[in-house]
């Protein structure tokens, strides 16, 4: 082909990009496009946070570029009327585009296909955001996955692609038209979602560099570290993966590096931890393609008879971070702040809405969606059904956190909870996780009491699934 559009969309990187690099292969000319389009368009419930990583990575995507030598053109409005336009308008054959695996994407591919077929423009979709599609892991029955554990395994037996080459320099004696480029609005303010929170940065250099920091040295330690929410001893990744500034691909050549270079068994299994956390994400994408009722409801339909409280000031105490209960709260406030939540610290949270507070996994699922810089629609839904006792692979329903146990098993100095919390400071370290220990204490500091007692929640929490096993 002469001319080919890519289209970028969760894949904001020139390196170890499928469609990209098929781009650059199969054609003369790759006319790099971003689409600008309304949230309510994409089918997801787009954040501040995760909107202004967007504008961040689209803005160091289209400098990379730039130092290549191409010029990423942007374009606002529905992708299915802009994209045959731009097709015409650069006299392109074909638009290549990495998939995405959302429902509501997968639908508004569809639409796409239609729109350029109908204008003469070829659509090919390709598999880049995971190593191993919906229905490449099967059973031996032919059915998809819904535990963890095979699953894992089966992916593990099979070989890794290697990452895909960075796209190369393309000298600007161009017979590429002109082609307008729309401006894009400089802060999810403009668009009517105001930042309230200080977010980590984005762009594919910085995931670089997050990459290379950790596998030289915190990854050996993360079979430990990750349930410590005092410690930074995650790879920060996650929102990376989930805007596409860094592969999978090329993640997961780093990580077989460094287990080569673990200097015992104990590093090594560190290592294979973190591949876990991996698959587990590409385990609820292939949940959400095979099984994409639990974008609407429970895995298991039986769950979706719950009948949940409504209590909204306990829902409004939850994600203020007034509940009484400080792992809980500083959980939650670390959230509003910074759009990121350790992932022990999600699942207590989660495990105290559900289970404490009985409110629907659905309002925890919604709110994360809002606030997560790293919001994925599987993996959030996946994490949350997990907690509730709903979901594929799920924390059976009588499995129920305690939080102040939680809490001095995985902050045991109270450092974590001091930090988000500091009203507290005042309590000596063994009050820090119980304040209402210490009324006349805990009353000048001005911190809430709880809002329940999580041993009459656990019992109510029993009879209310109980009740739902009978019928």
């Amino acid at each position: 082909m002469k001319t080919v559009i890519h289209w970028f969309r969760r894949d904001l990187r020139v390196r170890d990009n499928v469609a990209l690099s098929e781009a650059a292969r199969r054609a003369e000319q790759v006319i790099p496009v971003f689409i600008f389009e309304a949230a309510s368009r994409t089918g997801t419930d787009v954040g501040a946070a995760r909107l202004a990583f967007l504008l961040q990575s689209v803005e160091s995507l289209r400098q990379e570029l730039a130092e290549l030598g191409h010029a990423l053109v942007i374009r606002c409005g529905p992708a299915e009327e802009i994209l045959p336009k731009l097709a015409k308008e650069a006299g392109a054959q074909a638009v290549f585009a990495n998939k995405r695996h959302e429902p509501c994407a997968q639908h508004r591919d569809e639409r796409i296909t239609s729109a350029l077929l109908n204008a003469g423009v070829g659509f090919e979709l390709f598999k880049d955001a995971v190593v191993w599609e919906e229905t490449e892991i099967l059973t031996q029955a032919g059915n998809p996955y819904t535990v963890f554990t095979p699953y894992s395994k089966a992916w593990k037996s099979k070989p890794i692609p290697s990452p895909r080459p960075k796209l190369t320099i393309r000298h600007p004696a161009s017979r590429i038209p002109h082609l307008r480029s729309d401006t894009l609005p400089a802060t999810p303010d403009e668009v009517g979602h105001p930042l309230l929170q200080k977010i980590p940065p984005g762009g594919e250099l910085v995931a670089l560099e997050l990459l290379r920091r950790f596998m030289a040295g915190p990854v050996y330690g993360y079979g430990m570290s990750r349930n410590f929410p005092a410690l930074d001893g995650g790879s920060n990744l996650s929102p990376h993966l989930r805007a596409g500034t860094i592969g999978i691909r090329t993640i997961l050549a780093g990580l077989n590096k460094a287990k080569g270079k673990a200097a015992n068994a104990e590093a090594a299994k560190s290592c294979e931890t973190f591949l876990n956390e991996l698959i587990w994400r590409e385990f609820y994408t292939q949940v959400l393609h095979n099984f994409p009722r639990v974008a609407q409801g429970a895995f298991r339909p039986e769950y979706d008879r719950l009948q949940w409280s409504e209590n909204h000031d306990h829902f409004a105490a939850w994600c203020a971070g007034r509940t009484g209960y400080p792992i809980v709260d500083g959980a939650m406030r670390c959230l509003n702040a910074t759009g990121t939540m350790h992932n022990r610290l999600r699942m207590i949270v989660a495990m105290f809405l559900t289970k404490d507070l009985l409110l629907s996994w659905q309002w925890g699922e919604r709110y994360f969606m809002q606030q997560l810089v790293d919001g994925d629609l599987a993996a959030n839904n996946g994490g949350w059904q997990w907690s509730a006792g709903t979901g594929t692979d799920a924390a059976p329903y009588f499995r129920i956190f305690n939080p102040v146990s939680q809490a001095e098993k995985f902050d045991p100095g109270g450092d974590f909870a001091r930090r988000w919390v500091p009203e507290l400071a005042g309590f000596p370290g063994d009050l820090i996780h119980q304040p209402w220990k210490n009324l006349p204490l805990l009353e000048k500091s001005k911190y809430p009491p709880r809002i329940v007692l999580h041993e009459e929640q656990r019992l109510k929490c029993l009879a209310l699934f109980k009740a739902v096993k009978k019928i």
